[in-house]
């Protein structure tokens, strides 16, 4: 195993011994392209700027992190913490809204993880190690009873407080304001303007350092932007699905008019759910098409749901109807052979395209592995090339990623039903 090209984790003992056991070949793939291990060190000068801030060009999703039964944090995010510090700096994305215990699902467990990062990043800072302040970024979340511009400010003090901060680096609104449980009644007004004032106030206030939004299309990312410029407001992101498979739904038009605006895109769902990484499928020493198959254990054993496992079976495998046969099978093999040219991983494969497309991927981690496995994304770039060769491939596949079960890059479940939204 060679450790040369790791001088940033050899620091610390932790990385060093994630990145071994990484090198001895745990997970579900003989090919060393689909073994959760990174190969290169991730670089502090790979940044990008985020309106006002800095951040290294992959981010760390929050939304699955959760506490043991005490109200402690797990030692596998401590872990993560430890590791993210002393590798000089993170950007760690969560909301008003995420929490994994079923009082959040139900609506009554506002700010669970933003407590989390509040207590992990308390706890880490008094460590030795830590070499810069971690940046996070948080949502205000759209509801029938916001409608004013003073509930936004109420909400992001709130988010203030959790996470345990003087300023919030970024605070973003988390969809459209498509909840709306009297629709059928003809009470369907919509207050997204109002929303943007009450960014523009908390910005203007000093409770922000910047402001950014989610899941807005070209026209409505557009609207945002020409509004908070009036109020002398930046806007500074514009958060929304974007992968390899996630691309024709609008996705693209908005990240290209995100550029033109100067609206840093953040990519959720950049593994499609895990189907990028290999991780529902299982290898032969040949790697061919035809040798891959559906992991049932992996997805069996997964917490994924009965509904998301089924539909992320589907995408992997195939039914020969909507996803022809052999499914990401195709695309897999194509990121393979390019991660094996590179030294990296397949995943890494799929962080990288997203950053050559100039967004930042926010995929999930909730152990330092994976943290540094995702970061092994950066130092290095595809060609202009193999990204060619990807999105051709991708293309051929004849499907587009939306999400599974109720977790979808264009619809939310909002407790008495979905509502969805539209990049347009």
């Amino acid at each position: 195993m060679i450790l040369r090209n790791h001088p940033k984790i050899i620091a610390n003992p932790i990385a060093v011994l994630l990145l071994v056991g990484s090198q001895l070949g745990f997970g579900f793939f003989t090919a060393n392209a689909f073994a959760p291990a990174t190969t290169r060190s991730p670089e502090i000068l790979d940044l990008s700027s985020v309106g006002s801030l800095s951040v290294p060009n992959v981010g760390c999703g929050t939304i699955a992190w959760s506490t043991e039964v005490t109200g402690r944090p797990t030692p596998d995010l401590e872990e993560l913490i430890s590791v993210a510090q002393s590798q000089g700096g993170s950007l760690f994305d969560t909301g008003e809204r995420y929490g994994s215990h079923m009082k959040t699902a139900l609506g009554m467990g506002w700010g669970e993880t933003e407590c989390l990062v509040k207590k992990l990043l308390r706890n880490e800072a008094d460590i030795i190690g830590s070499t810069s302040k971690p940046i996070v970024a948080t949502k205000f979340t759209p509801s029938p009873a916001r409608t004013t511009v003073q509930s936004v400010v109420e909400a992001c003090e709130k988010s203030k407080e959790r996470l345990g901060v003087e300023t919030i680096d970024l605070y973003q609104i988390q969809m459209p304001d498509i909840v709306k449980p009297m629709r059928f009644l003809g009470f369907d007004k919509t207050f997204d303007e109002v929303y943007w004032d009450g960014l523009a106030e908390c910005y203007h206030r000093g409770l922000v350092k910047n402001v950014g939004v989610s899941n807005y299309g070209p026209t409505l990312v557009s609207e945002c932007h020409e509004h908070l410029a009036k109020r002398g407001v930046p806007l500074a992101s514009n958060q929304i699905a974007f992968s390899l498979i996630g691309r024709h739904n609008g996705e693209q038009e908005t990240l290209d008019r995100c550029n033109e605006l100067g609206v840093k895109v953040l990519a959720y769902y950049p593994f499609a759910m895990g189907l990028l990484t290999g991780k529902y499928t299982a290898a032969s020493t040949g790697t061919s098409a035809d040798s891959m198959v559906v992991n049932s254990h992996s997805l069996s054993t997964s917490r994924r749901s009965v509904f998301e496992r089924q539909d992320l079976e589907r995408y992997a495998n195939g039914d020969g109807k909507l996803i022809p046969k052999g499914g990401v099978t195709p695309l897999l093999r194509t990121m393979e052979k390019i991660a094996n040219i590179h030294d990296v991983t397949v995943a890494q494969v799929a962080l990288n395209y997203i950053i050559c497309k100039g967004a930042i991927p926010i995929p999930g981690a909730r152990t330092a592995a994976q943290y540094v496995d995702n970061m092994g994304a950066l130092g290095w770039r595809l060609t202009e090339q193999e990204i060619f060769e990807l999105e051709n491939e991708a293309d051929d596949l004849g499907f587009s990623f939306d999400g599974a079960g109720f977790k979808r890059s264009n619809a939310k479940f909002v407790g008495y039903g979905m509502e969805r939204w539209s990049l347009e």
